[in-house]
């Protein structure tokens, strides 16, 4: 028997209804220790957070930073318009995929800039001396908007989102694709480290944060799906122009930087475009 894309979409719907609210447990478990890590080691406070992890800072970042032009081109995925713009296509394969990540972003998007304000700690760059370590791309120096950080969010969101969608039946699978899509989670998260825009623990709170957002997302959408309107051939129209000028402007940032990863976003939206109009135009 042939896998269709409409099976894979139902595949997708019955992974995501057989979810329930234990999920939360593990993240609320990570953020609860890390608390106490701070706690113990009297890091709960700004001079304290900083001085807590700027050995492993240093460290991370000097290794990480020996592959820069792969990791400046991985960093981009925390983008949130670059990794969508790569996962365009599963408009028409995975709809169900796009219905959840929209409300997921959204959540993570709330989420990420109220923890910003709320903790208000600064970026590496603001607070060492930036000759110790090294900075891939433009230097990030905000005061106040280090926690947690925004990519690894992002990344995490759109990850787990993926992740529960196309989980495997058996649980033996089913705990090697978690450990496949944390680790590949958490590899492109860090590169934020390597990049020398954020301290380790912003990268892992962003993590946490982003998990939180895709089972939010998920339930939400599951409970009160305003976004099955997406599937409907009269919005081909609709997406072709949404795709169409999102094209646009990964042209114009390949013009400002030359990154292989916009290249593979321009060929993702192309080929939504193009599929989307076959869709449309088909009797």
């Amino acid at each position: 028997m042939t896998f269709t894309p409409h099976m894979m979409n139902d595949s997708i719907e019955c992974n995501y209804k057989k979810l329930n609210a234990r999920l939360f447990i593990l993240p609320i478990v990570l953020a609860g220790l890390l608390v106490l890590m701070l706690y113990t080691q009297q890091a709960l406070n700004f001079a304290g957070y900083i001085q807590f992890q700027k050995k492993y800072f240093y460290f991370l970042n000097a290794h990480l930073s020996q592959f820069p032009v792969l990791e400046y081109n991985l960093t981009q995925l925390g983008d949130a318009f670059i990794f969508l713009s790569l996962l365009s296509v599963l408009i028409l394969y995975a709809p169900s995929i796009w219905e959840t990540l929209i409300p997921a972003s959204l959540i993570s998007a709330l989420l990420s800039s109220a923890l910003k304000a709320f903790f208000s700690l600064p970026r590496p760059a603001a607070v060492l001396n930036q000759d110790t370590y090294v900075i891939i791309g433009k230097v990030l120096s905000g005061s106040t908007n280090s926690m947690p950080s925004g990519h690894s969010v992002t990344v995490f969101t759109v990850l787990t989102v993926i992740m529960f969608g196309i989980m495997p039946q058996k649980n033996i699978l089913k705990v090697g694709a978690f450990i496949v899509f944390v680790c590949a989670g958490l590899f492109v998260a860090m590169t934020r480290v390597g990049v020398g825009a954020h301290f380790p623990l912003d990268v892992i709170v962003g993590c946490i944060v982003g998990y939180i957002s895709a089972l939010l997302g998920i339930f939400t959408n599951r409970k009160f799906n305003v976004w099955s309107w997406m599937r409907e051939k009269r919005y081909c129209p609709f997406f072709i122009t949404v795709f169409s000028i999102a094209f646009g402007v990964v042209v114009f940032k390949i013009i400002h930087e030359n990154l292989l990863i916009y290249y593979f976003a321009l060929v993702s939206l192309l080929t939504s475009v193009y599929l989307l109009f076959k869709k449309y135009v088909q009797k």
